[in-house]
């Protein structure tokens, strides 16, 4: 008897113990969205009037019952690219926070002017990419108000980031990551141990991204620049409600969590990667109208014929041909370009 009672004191001392460490845990808090530990709670970080119109962003904070990283997830930085916004409107309720182990802020539609205008790469308000702006100005247009807001509130207080794309909604896109090599070497392992984890097979090693913290320009950069690793991820397309792009994004996030030791679980790894060691970014020369002729994911040869840039007459202004083989990452598959806008992305493959 006094055998069992000593199991049972000492599983009531453990049970005791436990309850208070999670109640010692302390709030977590995102501009006015305060997430008790165990908890998730669902708010809006304001972005204030300024030169033109304020906005506000919708984000979620997953407060783990028990101590661990931080995870910051950016969905909805290009409005028009749906697939990673519907991931993160059904992926919050699939991770119970009182088995989570640390915190994850949720960033469901970080570019509200541009989704509501259902705009491609541009807002709709102040004309400006999003992505091209970061750190940002909180005194400037509505764009870099934005992009100032996420690196204070978002950026700065995780551990670890995820900007999560897609084909825009002129883009015909195959699935791939960003792994960039910008930041030091203990941050560009463990980034590259995170595009691992994501799953993506196709990995463009990226190296030409800003080195300036004050100019870093693009969200995952602006993590890496300082210290914290980040990659950036390609699932769905042409601005689609796209179910398979959505999969992929929340499977590689899920993923993720069990690579952090957030979630239990053993995660898995990307076993054979293609790894694009390099890639460009192909511009139209004019303004017109641009024919495709070819898709995404096809093997190209140097010299392809990619597409046919015409006026708006049918005239031929250029042919679009391939600078090397490679690979077609995405291709505009939609009529309307703009002078020095993409048309399309071709990649290398590093030789095994």
């Amino acid at each position: 008897m006094r055998k069992w009672r000593v199991m049972l004191l000492v599983c009531v001392v453990w049970l005791g113990l436990a309850g208070a460490a999670r109640a010692q845990r302390a709030d977590f808090s995102v501009g006015t969205i305060i997430a008790p530990a165990g908890t998730r709670v669902s708010g809006f970080l304001e972005v204030p009037k300024g030169a033109d119109a304020g906005t506000r962003i919708p984000v979620t904070v997953i407060h783990g019952s028990k101590p661990g990283p931080l995870l910051a997830l950016v969905a909805g930085t290009h409005g028009y690219e749906y697939s990673p916004i519907l991931a993160l409107q059904r992926f919050p309720a699939k991770v119970d926070p009182r088995e989570l182990a640390g915190t994850i802020i949720v960033v469901h539609v970080a570019n509200m002017p541009s989704f509501l205008g259902r705009t491609i790469y541009y807002s709709p308000v102040d004309s400006k990419n999003l992505n091209r702006v970061y750190p940002g100005k909180p005194d400037g247009t509505v764009s870099e108000r934005i992009a100032a807001t996420l690196t204070r509130d978002v950026i700065d207080r995780a551990d670890y980031l995820v900007d999560l794309h897609c084909g825009d909604g002129n883009e015909a896109l195959r699935p791939y990551s960003y792994w960039e090599a910008v930041g030091t070497p203990e941050v560009n392992e463990k980034s590259k141990q995170m595009v691992l984890a994501f799953g993506l097979d196709h990995i463009v090693i990226e190296t030409q991204r800003p080195t300036d913290p004050a100019r870093s320009v693009y969200t995952s950069t602006t993590a890496i620049l300082r210290g914290k690793p980040a990659i950036s991820t390609e699932t769905g397309l042409l601005g689609r409600v796209d179910s398979n792009g959505a999969d992929l994004a929340e499977a590689g996030i899920l993923n993720l969590l069990r690579h952090f030791g957030m979630l239990p679980g053993v995660p898995q790894r990307v076993e054979h990667p293609i790894w694009i060691d390099r890639s460009e970014v192909l511009r139209s020369p004019a303004t017109g109208i641009f024919h495709a002729r070819v898709q995404p994911d096809q093997g190209v040869a140097r010299g392809t014929l990619l597409g046919v840039l015409t006026d708006f007459f049918g005239n031929t202004v250029q042919e679009i041909r391939a600078p090397f083989s490679g690979i077609v990452l995405y291709v505009v598959a939609t009529p309307p370009v703009s002078q020095g806008e993409p048309l399309g992305m071709i990649g290398h493959i590093k030789p095994e």
